[in-house]
């Protein structure tokens, strides 16, 4: 083969001979051939087809007249192969032609039949332990053209075509042989185009018998090989040196001329590698862990993060780690230099020229970390109750409440990362007004909470001195394991358990019962539904008005009013 590769520097030493190729292979034969690997789509498509398959047939006459064919036999069987690689898709564009000579007039077919039937029994035995030997050989067994020679005692021999003129001396029966890649029992292979070509141009024979030899299980099948005779005329034009022959050759696809694709990204891309590789691990862990967890339901949960911080890096990442793969990430801050060591999917230049955006970094490096996820950032400030806003600013408020109701309708699970419980009730609103899964995670200095809101808290404490990073991991993979819960409808109630942690307070309330929680309370809920957005901008800028609507100021009150009577005698043993 001689690769003739645009994008490949010249380096002679890469280049093979034939003389340097391994003889003796029964299972294959050599082929010359070149390869065009072109650099673009647009060069592949602008290859001259036609003009590359005749400069093969004409290498493939200059052999026949030359003599090389019947020192070589291989030279008859070429092929040309035009391919473009896209490297960054791995999709392979390739179209194979094997070039055959023209004959003008064509061959005359005259009968084709078995091997068993035109030769006798005597005939056909010998031929078939011939062809074995022959193809035994370790100096003939890769040689695709020969001579058959039957001596007057039906003894067959299998001959190279450079014993053409002994062959002549003594009149032996002769026939024409070449190993037949065709399976069809009433059609020669492609390959005996050429063999009559070379026949006909260079012994000047007009009427040749020939063998299609073919195999079955490694040894020699006379029912399946094909003997037959044609009529051959060679054009004379093919006598002039500066003749090119017309020649066909070029690959069908589905009967019709057209080039061939392969794509190989499932098996070489990186990006579909690292997935691979990441639900292997999820399916080990499933092994080991859960054998009745569901990855694929997993894999479609749409998680919404309220908050870029410490705690929303973590749990983003921890989603990530287990299966999860759609994720939004929702802040208005920017990345300060204190962030980095604290925050883990933060770096230096994420600090630099003023901070880039956090949600919009965070969902950058979650890309880095995994190509698959799909992460994005959303820049949103979240309007918070008791916090009023200008009346010029009023309509950017109630566009960003409108968007942030979008978002959390959009996805199955959100979770509540933010800094303040202010910032935390509007989402929560919109969470229980549309039944979706809401998780609030917060971050005390020494203690941790975890609740989904509608089925209970969790608030865990620790008294130890462990620093926040280490209980944002806890946390996240609290999280996670709820997320978890929750998309697995036969998995059980579980309770989560840590070695480094200590529950010291943990307690169980149905979402309305209790008078502080007047966020998810049926009369917040349906005042929400009754008024809209202006009961929302109502809550903004009236600090009291979640309070006088929850009945909250009146429990104020009453616990004011109430008196306690001190005991303010002393006992006897005092002094």
């Amino acid at each position: 083969m001689t690769l003739l590769a645009e994008s490949l520097p010249h380096d002679p030493s890469m280049r093979s001979s034939p003389t340097e190729m391994t003889r003796g292979n029964r299972n294959r034969c050599p082929v010359p051939g070149i390869l065009y690997n072109t650099n673009t789509l647009e060069s592949f498509h602008a290859l001259d087809r036609e003009s590359l398959l005749k400069a093969e047939a004409k290498k493939i006459l200059e052999d026949i007249c030359s003599g090389k064919v019947e020192e070589d036999s291989a030279s008859l069987s070429r092929f040309l192969l035009i391919s473009f690689a896209d490297l960054k898709k791995w999709s392979f564009r390739y179209w194979f032609a094997f070039p055959a000579l023209v004959l003008d007039p064509p061959a005359t077919l005259l009968n084709l039949q078995p091997a068993l039937e035109a030769l006798n029994l005597e005939e056909a035995e010998s031929l078939s332990a011939a062809c074995n030997e022959w193809r035994n050989s370790s100096l003939t067994a890769d040689i695709p053209f020969f001579l058959v020679s039957f001596a007057s005692s039906s003894h067959a021999t299998v001959r190279p075509l450079k014993d053409w003129e002994a062959c002549q001396v003594d009149r032996q029966k002769l026939l024409f042989g070449f190993y037949d890649p065709c399976h069809l029992p009433n059609n020669p292979g492609w390959p005996l185009r050429n063999f009559l070509a070379f026949i006909s141009l260079r012994w000047n024979m007009e009427k040749v018998r020939f063998l299609c030899y073919r195999e079955k299980h490694g040894l020699a099948d006379l029912g399946l090989s094909l003997v037959g005779e044609a009529l051959i005329s060679p054009p004379q034009a093919w006598r002039d040196p500066q003749c090119v022959p017309k020649a066909v050759g070029w690959e069908l696809k589905r009967g019709k001329l057209a080039y061939r694709t392969i794509n190989l990204a499932e098996s070489m891309d990186p990006e579909r590698l690292a997935v691979s590789a990441a639900d292997l691990n999820l399916k080990l862990m499933r092994w080991r862990t859960l054998p009745s967890l569901n990855l694929n339901v997993l894999s479609g949960v749409r998680c919404l993060l309220l908050g870029a911080g410490t705690l929303g890096c973590q749990v983003a990442r921890m989603l990530m780690a287990w299966g999860v793969r759609r994720i939004t990430l929702l802040d208005s801050g920017r990345v300060a230099m204190s962030n980095p060591v604290r925050q883990s999917l933060y770096t230096f230049e994420d600090c630099l020229n003023g901070g880039d955006l956090k949600a919009v970094a965070a969902a950058r490096s979650l890309k880095r970390i995994f190509p698959a996820v799909e992460a994005e950032g959303i820049k949103l400030a979240i309007p918070m109750p008791g916090h009023p806003v200008p009346a010029h600013e009023g309509d950017g408020v109630l566009d960003d409440c409108k968007h942030l109701q979008s978002l959390v309708a959009s996805h199955d699970v959100i979770f509540l990362l933010t800094d303040t419980r202010e910032s935390r009730w509007l989402p929560t609103l919109f969470c229980a007004n549309l039944n979706k899964i809401a998780i609030t995670t917060a971050l005390g200095f020494d203690s941790y909470l975890v609740m989904r809101h509608g089925a209970g808290p969790l608030v865990c404490m620790s008294n130890s001195s462990t620093k926040v990073e280490d209980m944002s991991s806890v946390v996240a993979q609290v999280d996670a394991s709820l997320t978890i819960v929750n998309f697995q409808s036969h998995i059980g109630p579980t309770m989560y358990s840590d070695t480094t942690w200590t529950c010291t307070n943990c307690f169980c309330t149905s979402s309305g019962t209790t008078g502080g929680n007047f966020t998810s309370s049926q009369r917040v809920v349906s005042e929400y539904r009754r008024r809209g957005m202006e009961f929302i901008l109502q809550a903004i800028n009236h600090p009291t008005y979640l309070e006088d609507l929850t009945g909250l100021t009146e429990l104020m009150k009453s616990a004011s009013s109430f008196k306690l009577d001190w005991d303010n005698e002393t006992d006897d043993d005092d002094v």
